[in-house]
C-alpha cells in the first residue's frame, strides 16, 4: 500500500492552523455547469468570450492544466465531488431530471460539507443540487417517475427527507436538478419548496435561438424566471456570506455555489444579453464570469478574502450543441485543444478548468501540470482543516495540499486517475491513457451533427484505446496493438481499482 508522507515544512504550516477552528481558512467552491476547458480565456488564447474575472482568479492563484471531472456528465461528477468517491462505486447513477430520487448519497455517508461541519465550519450550498431528492405524493408514496407526470404528483406539504441540509449543509437554497432544463422549475429552501409550481411552462414565451432548445416540459413556480436564476443564486450566496461574517466572525465557513450557467438553454440574465460578440452562449459564459467576480468582490468587501480558500471548476466538458454551433458561428471552441466534448471519454469530455486561490499559501500566477480529479477536493479540504478521514470515506480522494503549498516540486498527489463516461471507464497514468471501450463512450459520431468531427479509426478491431497524451494530445493514434504491454498493465490496474474499492491511499496512523 502506498503512503503519503507529509514533509516537516508542511507539518509546520498545518500546525499553525489546527489549534482553533477560527484559524482554519474559509472555503468557497464555485462549480460551473458544462464550462469547457477552452471556455476560459486564460487557457485558450483563441477564446472569443472574455473571462476577466476568472483570469484574475488565475493570476492570484494556481491553475491546474490537467484537472478532470470524475465523470463526463453532471450527476455523477457532483456525487463524486461531495463524497470523494467515483460514481460507479454507487451502482447505477442516473442523471436526474425531475422528481426522481432518492438521494445518491446515503444517509450516514460522510460528505465534504459534513466533514467540514465536524471541524467547526458553517456550511451552506446555493444552486444546482442534482444528486437526487425524494418527493412524495398526497398519499405519502415516494415518486419515482423522472418526467412531467412525476412532478405533477408532488405534494408540497411534505418535507424532502434527503435534501442537502440532511447531507451535511446547514443551509441550502437551490434546485433539484438543472435549473433551466428539467421538469421541476421551482426553488427549494432548506428541505421544502415554499413557492410550489402552479402552471405548465410555456415554451412559446422563451427565447428562440440555436442554444435555446433544451427545456423539458415542466411545472413552473410563479417566482421562477429561468433567465434570472443565477442572479437569485448569487444574492442568496452573498446574503449568507454577509450574515455569517456579521453574526459569527470567528467561525470558518464553507460555501458551495453551483451555478445554472453554462448548461443549455443559454438564457443569460437580461443585463448580459448581447454583451459579447459570441452570441447567446458567449453571453452566458460572460455572466458566469461576472458572478465569479461578484463573489470575489463580496469576500473582499467583508474583509475575509485573505483567509479564504477559493476553488473554481466545472462538472464536465462543454455541451455538444454549444461546441458545434460556437465553432461554426463564432470561431470559439469550448473544448480546445482537446478531442471530444460532454459525454465523451476523450479529454474534451472531462478535462476541466480548476483554479485555486489561497492568499499567502498558494503562489500567485502559478500553474500545475499534475493530473488531478475533483474527487481530490474532499481529502484536500480534510488536510486543510486537520481532519482525519475514516478508512471507508472518500476512497478516491487524494490530498492536493502539498501541491497547493509547494507547487509541482511536490511528490505526485496521485499515481493514476480513473474516469467515467456514462457507463464505461478509462484510466490515466503518466502520459498513458487507456479507454476500456470502443468509440467515444458517450456521443454518437455517426450523426449529422458530429460526423464532421469523427476521426479515422486506425485500429478498428481493437476492443479498447490507448493513447500517449504527451506525444498525441489529440488522441488520434490508437496504440492498442502497438503497445500491448501498456494496455495489459493499465487494464490490470483498472480492474484492481474496482476490486480494492479505492484509487487513493492515505498514510495510516
Amino acid at each position: 500500500m502506498k503512503r503519503m508522507i507529509l514533509s516537516g515544512a508542511l507539518l509546520a504550516i498545518l500546525g499553525g492552523m489546527t489549534h482553533a477552528a477560527d484559524r482554519y481558512p474559509n472555503i468557497v467552491f464555485i462549480l460551473a455547469d458544462d464550462l469547457g476547458f477552452g471556455d476560459v480565456s486564460c487557457q485558450n488564447a483563441q477564446s472569443k468570450v472574455p473571462t476577466p474575472r476568472i483570469n484574475r482568479l488565475a493570476r492570484e492563484g494556481l491553475r491546474f492544466t490537467d484537472a478532470h471531472a470524475p465523470s463526463t456528465v453532471c450527476t455523477p461528477s457532483r456525487y463524486s465531488l461531495l463524497t470523494g468517491q467515483l460514481p460507479f462505486r454507487a451502482g447505477r447513477v442516473p442523471v436526474f431530471t425531475g422528481a426522481g430520487g432518492p438521494c445518491l448519497i446515503r444517509e450516514h455517508q460522510l460528505t465534504l460539507p459534513q466533514m467540514l461541519r465536524n471541524r467547526g465550519y458553517a456550511t451552506a450550498m446555493t444552486g444546482k443540487w442534482h444528486v437526487g431528492l425524494t418527493f412524495f405524493d398526497a398519499k405519502g408514496v415516494r415518486i419515482t417517475e423522472q418526467n412531467l407526470a412525476g412532478v405533477q404528483r408532488i405534494d408540497y406539504s411534505h418535507a424532502i427527507p434527503d435534501a442537502p441540509i440532511h447531507r451535511g449543509f446547514d443551509r441550502f437554497f437551490g434546485t433539484a436538478c438543472c435549473p433551466g432544463t428539467d421538469h421541476l422549475y421551482a426553488f427549494i429552501d432548506g428541505d421544502r419548496i415554499p413557492v410550489p409550481p402552479t402552471r405548465l411552462l410555456d415554451k412559446s414565451k422563451l427565447p428562440k435561438h440555436p442554444y435555446a432548445n433544451d427545456n423539458r416540459p415542466g411545472m413552473i413556480a410563479p417566482d421562477y424566471d429561468i433567465a434570472e436564476v443565477d442572479m437569485v443564486f448569487l444574492k442568496k450566496s452573498q446574503a449568507f456570506l454577509e450574515d455569517h461574517v456579521k453574526r459569527q466572525p470567528g467561525k470558518p465557513f464553507f460555501l458551495y455555489h453551483a451555478t445554472a450557467a453554462v448548461h443549455l438553454p443559454s438564457f443569460a440574465a437580461r443585463q448580459f444579453q448581447g454583451q459579447t460578440q459570441a452570441g447567446p452562449h458567449g453571453d452566458y459564459i460572460h455572466e458566469f464570469d461576472w458572478i465569479v467576480g461578484e463573489l470575489l468582490d463580496t469576500l473582499d468587501k467583508l474583509g475575509v478574502a485573505d483567509n479564504t480558500l477559493v476553488m473554481l471548476s466545472s462538472d464536465n466538458g462543454p455541451e455538444v450543441t454549444s461546441v458545434v454551433r460556437m465553432r461554426a458561428d463564432y470561431g470559439h471552441d469550448g473544448a480546445r485543444p482537446w478531442r471530444g466534448m460532454k459525454r465523451d471519454d476523450w479529454e474534451g469530455g472531462h478535462r476541466v478548468p480548476f483554479i485555486v486561490r489561497w492568499p499567502g499559501k498558494v503562489k500567485p500566477d502559478s500553474t500545475s501540470a499534475q493530473t488531478v480529479s475533483l474527487t481530490d477536493v474532499m481529502a484536500t479540504c480534510a488536510a486543510v482543516c486537520g481532519a482525519t478521514l475514516p478508512g471507508d470515506a472518500a476512497p478516491d480522494s487524494c490530498n492536493l495540499l502539498p501541491v497547493l503549498l509547494n507547487g509541482d516540486g511536490s511528490k505526485l498527489a496521485r499515481d493514476y486517475t480513473v474516469q467515467q463516461a456514462c457507463s464505461v471507464l478509462s484510466i490515466r497514468q503518466g502520459p498513458w491513457k487507456y479507454l476500456d471501450h470502443r468509440g467515444s463512450g458517450g456521443n454518437n459520431y455517426d450523426t449529422s451533427e458530429l460526423k464532421a468531427y469523427a476521426l479515422p479509426d486506425i485500429a478498428p478491431d481493437a476492443p479498447g484505446q490507448l493513447y500517449n497524451l504527451e506525444t498525441d494530445p489529440g488522441e488520434k493514434t490508437n496504440l492498442y496493438f502497438k503497445r500491448p504491454e501498456i494496455v495489459k498493465e493499465l487494464k490490470s490496474l483498472l480492474e484492481a481499482s474496482k476490486v480494492s474499492g479505492r484509487t487513493a491511499f492515505r498514510a495510516t496512523e
